[in-house]
């Protein structure tokens, strides 16, 4: 497993690298900030689970390296465009582009992440990923305008809320899953849905992260979703579950029995779950848990989200 760990992290630097020099050559390189907070400094949550699951599948390495430099990048750029829109002043510990090059400046350089990001599946001839990551950054621009335009001020149904996450922020992570799949019938699809649910759970907890105002554990601007009326999983007034907290470790839980036909790939997902995910989901978690009252009585299928709050 350590060997595992010392790969994937030899391999962000690598992606890291492929983020750096994708905007090199471009005339916007000038403007990127010392600590570089808008590519490639974050938790890279989402390249982690490619290149996690590319070493346990055995997928080509440039393609792994390339699909998880290219979901991070087209993450950053709709990092750039939600600072924009929610007014936020702090990401990753550091002023946001915004206030130093304007809102111009930043949708600017968001769009042009979007196709630098695409560009890099061209590179590597993978066009059915290009495809691929097309279809999930429609969803997540789909979901942003039902989010914007048509939910906004009014709290919503639970379905609302988790169908947004999932469309949102599920849709990257889905994109990540499917890029280090193999060939073997069934797997792409599984793979997508499991990224999809894990995406889900991973937006829902933002959404008790953003209420609860701790900026020193996010890094970022809180409070946004409640100043402008966003609907999100802390307003939804209707079929919300009993213990909201329990039922994101069963959509976590599912996320791993997706994977259930491919032993090697389900056990990468779950020290995925387990070494990554989990703890910043506890973090997120615990900075908001005044907010929900978990039952006792966990059992030991429940260790992803219950461990240590």
């Amino acid at each position: 497993m350590q060997t595992n760990k010392n790969q994937i992290a030899k391999q962000l630097k690598a992606v890291q690298t492929i983020m750096a020099d994708s905007l090199r050559n471009t005339n916007i390189s000038k403007l990127l900030p010392p600590n570089n907070n808008i590519m490639g400094s974050g938790k890279m949550l989402r390249a982690q689970l490619t290149l996690s699951l590319s070493l346990a599948n055995g997928t080509d390495e440039k393609t792994g390296l390339h699909a998880a430099a290219a979901v991070e990048i087209i993450h950053g750029a709709s990092l750039l465009h939600d600072d924009v829109i929610d007014g936020g002043i702090l990401r990753r510990g550091a002023p946001t582009f915004w206030k130093k090059h304007g809102t111009n400046g930043a949708i600017l350089l968001g769009d042009l992440l979007v196709f630098k990001g695409l560009d890099l599946m061209m590179q590597v001839g993978r066009t059915d990923l290009l495809k691929e990551l097309i279809d999930m950054a429609v969803l997540v621009c789909q979901s942003e305008v039902e989010q914007e335009l048509l939910l906004r001020g009014t709290p919503g149904t639970w379905e609302d809320c988790e169908q947004i996450a999932r469309a949102k922020t599920g849709s990257l992570f889905a994109y990540a899953a499917v890029a280090a799949a193999s060939d073997a019938p069934g797997q792409t699809d599984a793979l997508r849905e499991a990224g999809f649910i894990l995406g889900t759970v991973y937006q829902l907890v933002d959404d008790i992260l953003d209420c609860s105002g701790n900026e020193a554990v996010s890094g970022k601007t809180l409070g946004t979703d409640n100043d402008r009326e966003k609907t999100t999983a802390i307003t939804a007034t209707k079929n919300v579950p009993a213990d909201p907290v329990r039922h994101l470790d069963s959509l976590l839980d599912a996320s791993f029995e997706q994977l259930a036909e491919w032993p090697g790939l389900q056990a990468a997902w779950g020290s995925f779950l387990n070494e990554i995910m989990n703890p910043v989901l506890k973090k997120h978690l615990s900075a908001g848990s005044a907010l929900f009252h978990p039952e006792d009585g966990r059992t030991a299928k429940h260790e992803y989200v219950y461990n240590n709050l």
